[in-house]
């Protein structure tokens, strides 16, 4: 995380379902009470991907919370927002995503410099038993750790 960065909302459930092969910053279009509940962090990033629609990236399933002093100029929570890249940017990715079936899903939101931005992945769905290595990795790490932090306190 960059100085002058403030994190929203993490997916944390995209590094588990997914392997990460690259990412990507965005800008994201919103209206003035989606703002100002992001600000808050009443975001849900759970379902959220972007998906390619009319050669534009568009992040769909996100939830964003509707404000409470929004009145009758409050929000849809689950509308599409579009994403802000490059034209080459887009086609690379829109290459990508088509050509060896790759997928968009947004890591965290942020604010830089007053900006809201989005942290895109181009990931690969991971296996049910490429999870299980990484949970018996995870766990057979953490043993290791415990079993040498038992023998520093012992000596």
């Amino acid at each position: 995380m960059a100085e002058g960065e403030k994190t929203v909302v993490t997916n944390r459930k995209a590094r588990h379902q997914y392997h990460i092969l690259e990412t990507i910053e965005a800008g994201i279009v919103l209206q003035g009470t989606e703002v100002k509940s992001l600000r808050q962090g009443k975001v849900n990033l759970g379902d959220a991907y972007a998906k390619i629609k009319d050669g534009e990236i568009w992040l769909v399933e996100m939830h964003i919370s509707p404000y409470e002093q929004g009145n009758v100029f409050n929000h849809e929570p689950r509308r599409p927002r579009k994403l802000l890249l490059h034209k080459r940017e887009i086609k690379r990715l829109i290459g990508k995503v088509q050509e060896r079936g790759l997928t968009l899903i947004p890591l965290r939101i942020y604010f830089k410099r007053g900006k809201a931005k989005v942290e895109l992945a181009l990931a690969k769905g991971k296996k049910l038993y490429d999870r299980r290595e990484d949970i018996k990795r995870r766990d057979e790490e953490r043993e290791v750790s415990r079993s040498l932090r038992r023998r520093v306190s012992l000596s």
